[in-house]
């Protein structure tokens, strides 16, 4: 038996749920990002997916905005499919983050 298409939601979950998601070909391709900024206020979650180069500025190729509910809902599931990407790959190296400017800025990945 094949391994299910992890691009397929719920892929290797015994089907518990299925979603159907229709998607145009533009976004489908998707948009390589190498670092991303997270802000918030108190409704809402802010996440832009940004592309840095060395002596250009950063530029951010997709903004998504969440309730905080699906953002908590969201980091659990990016939890759950970092571990099983490392149970079958291997861990992960982390790169340092780069200072916070302030207390309240933006937390940034890169």
């Amino acid at each position: 038996m094949a391994d299910p298409d992890p691009r397929t939601p719920n892929a290797g979950t015994g089907g518990a749920r299925t979603l159907k998601l229709e998607i145009d070909p533009a976004t489908a391709k998707g948009a390589y990002t190498n670092a991303a900024l997270v802000t918030h206020t108190d409704d809402a979650f802010f996440l832009d997916f940004a592309l840095a180069y060395p002596q250009q500025p950063v530029r951010v190729q997709a903004r998504v905005i969440t309730s905080p509910q699906h953002a908590k809902a969201l980091l659990r599931t990016l939890a759950e499919n970092v571990s099983r990407y490392e149970k079958r790959f291997g861990t992960i190296p982390e790169r340092p983050l780069p200072p916070r400017p302030s207390e309240d800025g933006p937390d940034i990945s890169n």
